[in-house]
């Protein structure tokens, strides 16, 4: 799967963690849009390997919590970003070439590729904006406790390899779900979700299951040394 180089960044995040871009996302961006057909998407803050298992090792294994008084009202997304553009266009802008906004900063043309089913689109309107580790999934591991900020922030993360552009159908198939349920259709992603996953998760303080852990673990493994 050629899209599944969109995971594939390893760079460190924003040590600041305020979930704003890094210069590098949005500096071939310019003020008519996105990057030149043909160029590399990357997602900021994607690990490599040992990083991953180390932080993985880390996590407090612990059993889901309760969805109660979840709602996605408790996550602020696609906020303000700067120059008339929210969190959703920004992830639009970098996820695509030669995307073109209008003064609004709404993308009124553009390529995307979805990486989870390699679908190609040219209408903004049929992509989704994934949260790797969705918010409802955030919500049962730890987010509950969480200040409203918080979840904000998290909603809105630009840092890390939080938000990616895919096709709405993936992304509903997806829905809730940790990837000992769901995993990227093509094995060739396994790797790079994985270590998205586990790096959004240690970032946060995130709990993980044990079904989960060994689930991820297994992703871990494809990764070619």
């Amino acid at each position: 799967m050629a899209g599944c180089s969109a995971l594939e960044e390893a760079a460190s995040p924003s040590p600041a963690g305020d979930g704003k871009p890094p210069a590098s996302a949005l500096a071939s961006a310019g003020a008519g849009g996105g990057r030149a057909a043909g160029a590399a998407t990357t997602l900021p803050g994607v690990p490599g390997e040992q990083q991953a298992r180390r932080e993985l090792a880390g996590l407090r294994v612990a059993a889901q919590g309760s969805m109660a008084g979840y709602s996605r009202a408790r996550f602020p997304h696609w906020v303000e970003q700067g120059e008339s553009c929210n969190t959703r266009e920004r992830v639009l802008e970098r996820d695509g070439a030669n995307v073109r906004r209008d003064e609004e900063c709404r993308a009124v043309s553009g390529r995307w590729v979805s990486v989870y089913d390699d679908e190609a689109f040219t209408d903004a309107s049929d992509l989704d904006i994934d949260h790797t580790v969705p918010l409802a999934n955030a919500w049962r591991s730890g987010a509950a406790d969480w200040t409203q900020e918080r979840r904000r922030a998290f909603a809105n993360d630009l840092a890390r390899p939080q938000l990616l552009a895919v096709s709405a159908a993936s992304n509903r198939s997806k829905g809730d779900q940790g990837p000992e349920a769901w995993q990227p259709p093509a094995r060739t992603c396994w790797c790079p979700y994985a270590r998205s996953w586990t790096t959004v998760k240690a970032a946060y303080d995130l709990t993980v299951t044990e079904a989960e852990r060994d689930m991820l673990t297994e992703m871990l493994d494809t990764c070619t040394p």
